[in-house]
């Protein structure tokens, strides 16, 4: 179990990595990254992959420590494939949540040699009118600094009903918790997003790919997986019903699902 650094430019790359297998699953998280990194929390980050970690060593990376302003969802992808590149990480399985299944895209249209598998996962191929209206919503509250309103309105859009009755009543206590001295990083994120426009690129995925989804995802829209689907040649398309944006965190199968595909 590794919490580690890799060189990129005049900047690092934090990333967590666990396992002894003999394959190499790469995992790019979501917006939240912008919020807080994975550096020093290997073991929590572990826990969902622990089934797979004799097959497979697992390696999670967060964006780069330094992003100018402007930096988009290309230059991340190019400095993902750079940073695997580094340590030694000739091709992977990737998988890529919400942002990260965007910045995913890219790598496997961009640096088809470094994808043996992609499972793009609560995700869409641009910045639809859906997209647009949420994370601009979201960097709205994040230019006013106020936390608790971000994680709730987040909360709320990734979320089932069932899980939200159940959890709501904590969201303060993880707002207190949570607030990031500077939302510089959350917003930098937030503006790649809201520039990404993968659609010309997609025919250049070559890979096999699994494109997951939630019938009720109004985080990035319900249409936005089948656009995906039909874009990328010989896709295949799974989506929880009833289930949101949040899906990889509520749907118990979640993790089974991404590495039966991998493994299979």
């Amino acid at each position: 179990m590794k919490n580690g650094t890799v060189p990129i430019g005049t900047t690092a790359m934090q990333y967590v990595s666990f396992g002894t297998g003999a394959k190499t699953a790469v995992v790019l998280p979501g917006l939240s990254d912008g919020l807080a990194t994975v550096g020093g929390k290997a073991l929590i980050l572990s826990m969902p992959y622990r089934k797979y970690l004799g097959e497979y060593t697992v390696y999670l990376f967060s964006r780069k420590n330094e992003m100018p302003d402007g930096y988009s969802m290309e230059e991340m992808a190019d400095d993902q494939a750079q940073a695997m590149r580094t340590l030694g990480i000739d091709s992977a399985y990737v998988l890529g949540v919400s942002q990260g299944g965007m910045i995913a895209q890219l790598l496997a249209a961009r640096h088809p040699e470094m994808v043996t598998k992609l499972v793009p996962a609560v995700t869409s191929s641009f910045a639809n009118p859906v997209v647009t209206q949420v994370i601009s919503g979201w960097m709205e509250m994040a230019e006013r600094g106020d936390h608790l309103a971000l994680m709730t309105d987040t909360a709320e859009k990734m979320y089932s009903e069932t899980y939200l009755q159940k959890n709501r009543r904590y969201l303060p206590v993880l707002a207190r918790f949570t607030k990031p001295d500077s939302y510089d990083r959350f917003l930098i994120n937030a503006r790649a997003i809201l520039n990404f426009d993968a659609r010309r690129v997609l025919p250049d995925i070559h890979c096999p790919t699994l494109i997951i989804a939630g019938s009720e995802d109004i985080t990035v829209g319900r249409e936005a997986a089948g656009e995906l689907h039909e874009a990328i040649a010989h896709s295949e398309l799974f989506v929880y019903e009833g289930l949101g944006h949040g899906l990889f965190e509520e749907a118990k199968d979640f993790y089974e699902r991404v590495f039966a595909f991998f493994s299979r």
